[in-house]
This record gives structure tokens, sequence and C-alpha cells, in this order.
């Protein structure tokens, strides 16, 4: 059929128009529905406008690292069993099979341990890693002042044995330093001149007389009577971290009537004793009762934490009630629970002993300490169940110290060499340093010195260990008594990461002093303060280990410094109490 022209017509217009629309609508990309619902009519942009940069995309921060989840536990050469190890509980005078703290303690990282002003444990915190050394220092003449600000004389107590005297301030024998609150000082039983002052820092040094003495930083001008507690002390005792006064110090042997020593808690409200504990405890399996460790407390909880040479660890929840207002101050002691340990080494007719010496280092919820019978423990403080125990060979004294590097922390220790351990007297062997995993206790690197041993009096690592911070960061050091030869001190310096030695340097006189580390606040340059057996007193480049300065004490220095600023206090066994100021 043929059709129309007009219709012909017709149906032409009509493709063209399917045509026009379907060209329009292939050429898009916009969704009609997006279509703007105005005209905007474009501009010319100004100068500035066309040269201006855009603005930049803003890029989301990175993720951060998680930090690793420390979970101890112990591997093939650290299985406690491996070692004999038997465990005992003791809570409020029962023996239990088993133990769960309700109130869990997790100790944080050691410069949140206090927001107390000063040195109040040994070694500054739980870390064990302020070598006692408090505040700033500007170090100009790398030395030290030519006279002292002041100086003080103790006096001696004569041994259980009748044979000699424990004199001055002996090892390990760190003063205790803090500046109170006028507030507080007001209901402190102070001179009335110290409780006016406007500020007042004050040296707290319990010392091998039996006595703890108090003077004023400054002036060494006393700021109270002396406490006499009639049993000599060695160790450095501890303040109480929540700014309570409360001090916490314990015996270091039998006093001339054949009592025996213990763990006092003493107000310094009142100057009184407010508590006793640790001497001839029935749960203890050695008689030994010495207290030379420093203290820990666990503020969140009200605990107090304390190893004994008896071969236990206390753990006393103290009721504590402090009204500064009303000036009262008391204590009432509950919760008393004791763990105690045996191992192979410390079995009936061995010769090594039981007992912890050093002051313990408090990571989280654990507790690791060294002991005399050569074992290095890790301890969860709210199960009390031994987590790994390592071999460090003998009569371990000294305090390690623990450093969190990326996120893993780590202890770095040494040990003793005992004349009667593995010499029989007077002899040579090799002494480690470590540094060890604190989650497994396996060793990741050591380090040997040989060092000789003379009966009754150790060689090895009696001072305890410093890890350097800032200049310093990448290096540990370790005091070692009788290296090379006999007589003879070795300061050690070495890597971190590596144990590499950055250097040594050799002292003509044995040391049992543990070194403080200080820098300087505008460059950064750090130091090491180092004592000796003959009385003196070493300023060291902290790099190099050259010597820029000596001070000559009177005596031989086992006792360990304490820092305030640019204050140094230190006794010696001669009955002086020193402070020299850092130039």
């Amino acid at each position: 059929m043929k059709l129309k022209k007009s219709t012909r017509y017709l149906i032409a217009l009509l493709l063209c128009a399917l045509v026009l629309f379907a060209v329009s609508a292939c050429g898009s990309d916009e969704d009609p529905s997006e279509a703007p619902t105005s005209t905007v009519t474009p501009t010319t942009p100004t100068p500035q406008e066309a040269t201006a940069t855009p603005e930049p995309t803003p890029t989301e921060a990175p993720t951060p690292t998680p930090t690793p989840v420390f979970s101890p536990h112990a591997v093939a050469e650290t299985e406690p069993e491996k070692y004999g190890m038997k465990t005992d509980i003791m809570v409020n005078g029962e023996i239990v099979t088993e133990y769960s703290r309700t109130d869990k303690i997790t100790f944080e990282e050691g410069e949140k341990y206090t927001d107390v002003k000063g040195v109040i444990t040994f070694r500054g915190n739980n870390y064990r890693d302020t070598s006692g050394v408090y505040g700033t220092l500007n170090i100009v003449q790398k030395k030290f002042s030519e006279e002292p600000l002041w100086k003080q004389t103790t006096g001696s107590m004569q041994t259980m044995a009748g044979d000699g005297y424990w004199s001055g301030c002996g090892w390990t024998g760190q003063p205790l330093i803090t500046e109170w609150p006028k507030s507080t000082r007001a209901i402190m039983a102070m001179y009335d001149w110290a409780k006016e002052q406007e500020t007042l820092v004050e040296v707290i040094y319990a010392t091998q007389d039996g006595r703890i003495y108090f003077y004023e930083l400054e002036t060494g001008k006393p700021t109270r009577d002396p406490i006499d507690c009639g049993f000599t002390f060695k160790g450095a005792g501890a303040l109480d971290p929540r700014g309570i006064p409360l001090m916490y110090v314990g015996g270091g042997d039998r006093n001339p009537s054949y009592a025996s020593p213990r763990v006092f808690v003493i107000s310094l409200v009142t100057n009184e004793i407010l508590y006793e504990f640790g001497h001839d405890d029935p749960f203890a399996m050695r008689s030994w009762c010495a207290f030379d460790s420093s203290a820990l407390v666990d503020a969140e909880t009200d605990t107090l934490i304390y190893p004994g040479e008896n071969g236990v660890c206390y753990f006393v929840r103290l009721g504590t009630q402090y009204d500064e207002a009303a000036g009262t101050l008391t204590i009432n002691p509950s919760d008393v629970v004791k763990w105690r340990y045996s191992g192979s080494r410390s079995s009936v007719g061995n010769k090594f002993w039981l007992g912890i010496e050093g002051s313990a280092i408090a990571y989280q919820g654990y507790l690791f300490f060294p002991d005399n019978g050569g074992y290095m423990m890790c301890l969860d403080i709210n199960t009390l169940e031994l987590v790994w125990v390592q071999d460090v060979l003998d009569d371990t004294n000294c305090t390690g110290v623990l450093e969190v590097e990326d996120g893993k922390p780590y202890i770095y220790m040494s040990t003793s060499f005992h004349a009667d351990w593995r010499a029989d007297g007077d002899g040579m062997a090799p002494i480690p340093v470590w540094k060890i995993d604190a989650e497994t206790g396996e060793i990741v690197w050591r380090i040997d010195y040989d060092c000789y041993t003379v009966s009754g009096n150790s060689g090895g690592a009696q001072g305890s260990l410093a890890a350097g911070k800032g200049t310093l960061e990448d290096i540990v050091y370790i005091p070692l008594g009788r290296t090379p030869d006999r007589w003879d001190g070795l300061l050690v310096a070495l890597n971190k990461k590596t144990g590499e030695q950055v250097w040594a340097l050799e002292l003509e006189n044995y040391i049992w002093s543990s070194p403080a580390l200080v820098y300087d606040a505008e460059t950064g340059a750090g130091y090491v303060i180092q004592g000796d057996s003959e009385g003196n007193l070493f300023f060291i480049d902290g790099l190099t280990g050259e010597i820029l300065d000596t001070f000559e004490m009177d005596g031989n220095i086992e006792a360990t410094p304490a820092v305030y600023n640019d204050i140094l206090v230190l006794g010696t066994r001669n009955c002086s109490i020193y402070a020299i100021r850092i130039e």
C-alpha cells in the first residue's frame, strides 16, 4: 500500500524528534532528578582567586599501633617446676590452696607511681628507674661544690654477736627526700620553725645506728627529733606515694639484745610506730627476718607490699584513715596475705638461702624480684601464682631496673658473687649482666665479667642498675665490685639493645654503692655519679666514662645517693651525712 505524501511527511517529523531526544539523553551523565532548579550565570574570577591554592583534602589520622598485651607465662627454661619451686599462701592466719584478690592491683607506669615531690622509695618508683633522682638541674661546671652544703653526724650500733658495729649509712642506705605541703607540716611533730616555712624539703635518713634522722635539705638543720627504733637500718625505707605522712622501713639485723628485726609502719604526724610485723613469723621457712628491700604501696587498694629475707612476701591492707584538717592519722591493718616459696637450692642441707633482699619491681599486676638463692621470679600479685623463674646463679642483692621498649617490658639484672656459694671462701667466677624478657623470663642477652670475692664481703653487683634516659637512653649502667682485680671496682656502660660494652671505667677501689644519673635541663647531657669504698664520689660523663670531678668523703660509700634538684645527699660508713651541690 502506498502512503499519501502528507502522511509520509508527518512520519518523518516524528522520526526526527525521536532521534534528537535519543542524542540528548545519551550525551548527559546527570540523573535528571538531580538537575538544578535554577540557572547560575558563570562569573570571571579575580586574579587573586585565580592563583589561590586550593584547600587540601583532609588526611585521615593513621591508626595508632596498639600496645602489645602483656601476658606473662613460662617457657621451657623458666618453668617453676624446673627449679623445684613450691609455694604456699596464708590469708589472715589460714593456709589456703588458692587465692584471688577481689580488689585487683594493677600498677601504672613508673612515672605515675606518685605525685609526691621527691624521692620516696629506693630508686624512685615501681620500675626502680629514676636512680633516686628528682627535679631539674642546671649543670654548667660539670662538678661538685668544693665544700659540702652541710654535714651531719650519726652513730653506730653493736652487732648481735657483739664482735663489731653497724656504723653510719651502709648498703643500700638511700635517703628519702620530699617536699611536704605547709598544711601537712602544720600537723606534724616538727619543730615550730620547720612548720612555719613557706616551703620546706625534708631529708629522711634511716641509718645503721637504729635511728631515723630528719634535716632541712638546704641547710641540714634538724627538722624534728630522731626516731629511735632500736634496730639497725640498712635498707632505704619508703614513704607513702599518696602523700599521706606514713613511713615504711625494715630492720636489717638483730639488735644487741638479740631481738628479731621487723617492719615498722611509722606515723610522721606523731613520729610514733603504728604497726610492726614480720619478726619471728612461724609461717616463714627461714628464721632470718631482716628487711633490706624498699616497700611499694598500691594507692588504689591501700595495700603495702614488703618482701623479706625470711622468704615471705607480705601484702597488708593498711586501713588508712587520714584527716589533715583534724590532724589525725590511723591505720587498721587487715587482710594480711603472706606468700612463701622454696626451691631446689633452698632445700634442707643446701648452702643457698631463701629470702628476698633486693627491692621488688612492679609492672601492671606482677611483681619481679631476685632472691638470696639465685632465682629471679615473676609473681602474679592478684593470684599469688608463681609465673616464671630464671636462674641468676648466685645470692642476688642488687635491684634491677625495668624498661618498656617498643611497648614491651624488659628487666636489666645482675648478681653478687657470694664467698660461700660458688667459691667456698675467696675465689673468682663470671658475674653476668642480663637483659631479661619480663613476659617469659627468657634471657635476651648476657655479658660476663670475671669478679673476685672475699669471705664476708661479696664481689659482683652489690650496687643496683641504672637505665639511661634522654641522651643516655641507649645505655644501662652497672657497678661491679672486685674486678678486674680483687680490690678494684668497675663501672660498666652497656648498650641496651645488644649488650655490647659502650665503656668501662676501672676504679682503684671496689664499689657497692649504686649510680645516680643526672641531666642538664638545658642541653640534656647526662652524667653518672658513683661512689667507691674509699670515700671517692665521682662525677662522670655518661657517654664517654670520663671522670670530670671527684669529691672526697670521709669513709666507705656503701650507701646510695638521692638527688633533689641540684643537691645530692649521701652518707658514709664513717657516721657522716653530706649534702653536696651539683654545679
